[in-house]
């Protein structure tokens, strides 16, 4: 078994698949310095954490029975220092953090990133929406706001409330083996935050300089997700399946259409809601500095930045016309992407037709 184990949970929207692909892009030159990336043959860990927190995610639960045994098995594996990292790990239940902690049976030291609630707030709902959710942010923030914060039925909550996902993961733990990542407020250096994850990990940047292949998750604007929405309901009445959803709407359109547009609207929170993110933070903040837990950054970044000046803009009212060119650009994005498929699938027939020759059928 790994001598110490950093098991990373959380919380998304902290820069994960940032993390995880460095991590990924690296593991050879880390593992020469004692630092092991288990991450198998997937290239994430994606499948032991679902396995782990047992959710059904879009149908893929049955796929990953036996995926968290196999993680553990690779720990035990390891001379020296294992990283575990995945964001959805936060939502864990109690007896399933029991299980982890039961299994990785050792030093296991845990780390979780986390940003200011005003900015993870859009950011979930932006999230949701990409997995066919059709619900309006005002919907989705009076929802996040009247329920119950702590051991919270809402995904939202357990997996972005830090005091709960501590609670839950980190009880029996000694403060010095407890970390907290804060992820620095927008226009920061680049480089920060990583440089802060690898403080957490005990890792020196220069050990992992490489970027990694950079998966896109970027943030959509109000009339891109206006646009997503509609579509989201349209093709819930047309049927398609969640395999194409997944490779045509959240990869084609969303991922490498929608978010690269210039002039995006981003979604805010509404003026009305502000005094509350602050309360959350200033309550997040007096947890940490009462558990005494090792911050890496500074917990000033936990408190909301608002924009200078009476300029918001209703995240449900996409303007027609954005609304219609962004519409426009997904449709040739999906044209395009039938178009090469279409090519590759006439290719692939010809060869078939010339290989059955030379074989005499």
């Amino acid at each position: 078994m790994a001598e110490v184990v950093y098991l990373h949970v959380g919380a998304p929207k902290t820069g994960t698949t940032y993390l995880q692909d460095r991590l990924l892009a690296n593991r050879h030159t880390l593992a020469q310095r004692g630092i092991s990336y288990p991450v198998g043959n997937a290239g994430d860990m994606f499948d032991p954490a679902l396995d782990l927190i047992d959710r059904r995610w879009g149908g893929h639960r049955e796929l990953v029975r036996g995926e968290w045994d196999n993680l553990v098995a690779r720990v035990r594996r390891v001379q020296g220092t294992a990283v575990i990292s995945h964001e959805i790990l936060a939502g864990a239940r109690s007896e399933q953090v029991e299980r982890a902690m039961r299994d990785l049976d050792g030093e296991v030291h845990v780390v979780y990133s986390a940003r200011d609630i005003a900015r993870q707030v859009p950011a979930e709902w932006q999230e949701s929406v990409k997995h066919r959710y059709k619900r309006p942010f005002a919907r989705f923030l009076r929802s996040v706001q009247g329920t119950e914060r702590r051991d919270s039925p809402m995904w939202f909550w357990r997996v972005q409330g830090l005091p709960d996902v501590f609670n839950r993961w980190a009880l029996d733990l000694p403060p010095e083996r407890v970390h907290l990542v804060t992820v620095p407020p927008s226009g920061a250096a680049p480089g920060k935050l990583w440089r802060r994850y690898c403080r957490a990990f005990g890792i020196d940047p220069r050990w992992a300089p490489e970027g990694g292949a950079a998966r896109s998750n970027a943030s959509l604007g109000i009339d891109e997700i206006a646009m997503l929405r509609e579509l989201n309901l349209r093709l819930k009445k047309a049927g398609l399946d969640s395999e194409s959803y997944r490779t045509l709407v959240r990869h084609v359109v969303t991922h490498h259409t929608l978010s690269g547009r210039k002039g995006m609207r981003p979604v805010v929170l509404p003026p009305s809601a502000r005094g509350w993110a602050r309360e959350i933070a200033e309550e997040w903040i007096e947890w940490v500095e009462g558990a005494g837990i090792d911050v890496v950054g500074d917990l000033d970044d936990l408190r909301p930045v608002f924009p200078d000046g009476d300029d918001w803009q209703d995240a449900d009212r996409g303007k027609p016309r954005r609304v219609a060119d962004a519409t426009m650009e997904a449709l040739v994005a999906v044209v395009m992407e039938a178009a090469a498929r279409e090519e590759e699938d006439a290719h692939g027939s010809r060869l078939g037709k010339a290989a059955r020759k030379l074989r005499g059928q």
